[in-house]
């Protein structure tokens, strides 16, 4: 026997703001989420540990309901993770619950749907306190017609024309999209069983369009319909866009602040 202890596998569930960061995965030429993690990882059990995540989120992008997983050697309770990661953590992320998962815990193959949330202050002025985190639109916005175009994504569909050029599989499954006015803040919650990279903001950027009378409800369905690759052209800015949940079977992570996925345990939760 090497009298190594055995592997654990552990997920995390993380918020995290992405105005300073190059994305959720390492690169070369940005700080990124990964990276920090990993780091405080490091610095918390000595080990070299690789982190997978649920869903890439892109520069700038949020997350509310991000999860993460990794195995490790270390003994420490899952509390103990909780807290010393965050005591190493730079203030823009945050572990909000921990716990030991099924070894073949894999977040992003596992997962039953994402939901994102894109928020834009639709003032006339723009709002200072909201710019890291809404795209300011100052024209009224119609969000009845934006509802109407958004009902028609739901369902399994061709999404290429909300899609990237090199993108070559482009069928998902969107089990809502809803777009809510509160005052003079419009929120579009998409959720899918996955998403095309920058799907979710070159659809804002559609819907908009319709909201602000650019496009008819009728030219949006027939974008969608016609499925020609990047079809829908810009993106809507990152910093509206935050990755608000992950779903896994019988248990939504983001409401209970509490990770279990064939354990039953109620572990790590704040």
């Amino acid at each position: 026997m090497s009298g190594q202890p055995p592997l654990r596998r552990l997920a995390l569930l993380l918020e995290y703001d992405g105005s300073s960061y190059g994305g959720s995965q390492i690169q070369k030429n940005a700080p990124s989420i990964q990276g920090e993690l990993e780091t405080a990882l490091h610095q918390l059990t000595g080990e070299r540990l690789r982190v997978a995540f649920a869903s890439r989120t892109d520069a700038g992008v949020h997350a509310r309901g991000q999860v993460a997983a990794f195995s490790t050697a270390s003994t420490l309770a899952t509390d103990v993770f909780v807290r010393g990661l965050n005591a190493g953590l730079p203030d823009e992320i945050a572990v909000r619950a921990a716990v030991e998962t099924a070894e073949r815990f894999d977040p992003r193959r596992h997962a039953r749907s994402r939901t994102y949330r894109y928020t834009i202050y639709n003032g006339r002025v723009r709002s200072p306190f909201r710019r890291a985190s809404a795209w300011h639109v100052p024209k009224p916005l119609d969000t009845d017609a934006m509802q109407e175009a958004a009902a028609a994504l739901v369902g399994e569909h061709d999404f290429a024309a909300f899609s990237r050029p090199e993108d070559v599989t482009t069928v998902r499954c969107m089990r809502r999209c809803d777009v809510t006015r509160r005052g003079s803040v419009v929120i579009v919650e998409m959720e899918a069983n996955a998403f095309l990279r920058q799907q979710v903001r070159r659809t804002v950027r559609s819907l908009v369009q319709v909201g602000s009378g650019r496009l008819s409800v009728a030219e949006f369905v027939e974008l969608l319909r016609r499925a020609e690759p990047a079809s829908s052209g810009r993106l809507a800015p990152a910093h509206g866009l935050s990755l608000l949940r992950v779903a896994y079977p019988g248990l939504d992570l983001c409401e209970s602040n509490t990770l279990s996925w064939e354990s039953g345990r109620r572990i790590g939760a704040e």
